[in-house]
């Protein structure tokens, strides 16, 4: 399974195809994880349902998984690649890396 750095997949994001279709990023860490912060532009599909949810996996661009570390990313990857989804990658080191190399991050807003 192809992995790719944090930064080469916020270019990606910032730079959609030729015919203006951006990459899909994919968050598979649970809901309480994604709401306490995710890269920006993820959506949220945890691994737990991602077998009943994977229809919603997009078939016509890059689809970068992304988890904490890598490795929940990797298994939703290898998954996704099982029921067609030709071209899909692993996001290296994850939402830490991301956090970490100063990408942007949302967080779910706190009730008031």
């Amino acid at each position: 399974m192809p992995e790719v750095g944090v930064r080469e997949v916020w270019q990606r994001m910032a730079e959609a195809g030729v015919d203006g279709i951006k990459p899909a990023l994919i968050d598979v860490r649970e809901v309480w994880e994604y709401a306490a912060g995710h890269a920006a532009e993820a959506v949220n599909i945890p691994l737990s349902e991602l077998q009943m949810r994977v229809g919603e996996t997009p078939k016509d661009r890059d689809v970068f998984f992304i988890c904490h570390v890598g490795e929940r990313s990797m298994m939703a990857a290898r998954f996704a690649q099982r029921q067609g989804v030709t071209q899909v990658f692993n996001v290296e080191g994850g939402t830490d890396a991301w956090e970490a190399a100063g990408l942007p991050m949302e967080r779910a807003s706190s009730p008031a």
